[in-house]
């Protein structure tokens, strides 16, 4: 259920109003259909966070299994959040691993890891998302964490499922390497949602518009709030509505997104390319899947002189 993102994908970060509301596109992975929400025109992170595919629903009665075949991923941590469906998680540490709603895969790359994943049951539904690694971790070892006991608590009008970081004084006990949040919240009414001042926000509607303040946000959406308030005012127009709260410190770093790669530089980009091209499995092992080896297109940059 990861990436890829390609060049167009990503734009260079914008200063932005304290609420400001942009439109995903859509795309395919494999043959999931997904809304792609971050990275948007002109905003690269917020916080650490750097990617967020929303799955769509299948509307078909027997809709086609995920299948992703193994791929790898540099400088980033994959994180997996479902809401429908299970999938089953291979990597080249050995890992073998079937999530379920509620639960979290937490995947970080480091230096180089492959993955697969195939559902188990048709009809998942749910989001993927990536973490960009600070330079502090990004070329050190890889990891997977599993965790199906997450912090769950109400707040004024709505229910919390805390999987990364803190939030209104709760904390989950997945390894987060940045300051950040990573939240479903359920409404039942107008709510007031606590937040870290220091923290920019991303608010993804899931199953129904949303008031971000004083701005709407439609499922499909990306609504972007600013650091400075130590409240999100959030509203639906009727109860039981689903978003994703991601947010965290400014990650104070620029950083390079290509395919299936978070990295500093094109020349990073390149060799982990390489690596994958030439079967370096010293850097990415083999993976306990039976689905096909995805091929990594050709960079852009390749052949300029």
């Amino acid at each position: 259920m990861s990436g890829p993102v390609q060049e167009n994908d990503v734009t260079p970060d914008e200063q932005f109003g304290a609420v400001e509301v942009k439109e995903g596109r859509r795309t395919a992975v494999g043959t999931l259909q997904v809304a792609r929400l971050l990275p948007t025109k002109g905003r690269r992170t917020v916080g650490a966070w750097c990617f967020a595919d929303v799955m769509i629903p299948p509307d078909a009665d027997e809709p086609d299994p995920l299948e992703i075949g193994p791929h790898p991923h540099i400088g980033l941590a994959t994180v997996t959040w479902l809401f429908d469906g299970e999938a089953l998680h291979g990597d080249s540490l050995g890992t073998e691993q079937v999530i379920r709603p509620g639960q979290l895969n937490l995947m970080t790359a480091g230096h180089g890891i492959a993955h697969s994943e195939l559902s188990t049951v048709t009809g998942v539904h749910g989001v993927q998302m990536w973490v960009a690694q600070p330079e502090s971790t990004r070329h050190g070892a890889s990891m997977f964490q599993h965790h199906d006991d997450l912090p769950r608590f109400d707040i004024t009008a709505g229910e919390v499922a805390l999987f990364m970081g803190s939030l209104a004084g709760h904390r989950s006990p997945t390894v987060a390497e940045t300051p950040l949040v990573g939240a479903e919240i359920t409404l039942r009414g107008p709510s007031q949602v606590p937040v870290d001042p220091s923290f920019e926000l991303a608010v993804l509607p899931i199953d129904a518009p949303l008031l971000v303040e004083d701005h709407v946000v439609e499922p499909g959406w990306l609504g972007l709030v600013a650091p400075g308030g130590d409240a999100l005012r959030l509203e639906s127009s009727g109860a039981g509505a689903r978003l994703m709260l991601l947010g965290g410190e400014p990650l104070g770093e620029r950083i390079q997104m290509w395919w299936n790669f978070v990295a500093r530089t094109k020349a990073e980009i390149t060799d982990a390319w390489r690596a994958w091209q030439e079967h370096d499995t010293d850097r990415f092992g083999p993976v306990p899947s039976q689905l096909a080896r995805i091929e990594a297109p050709t960079p852009p940059w390749i052949g300029e002189d």
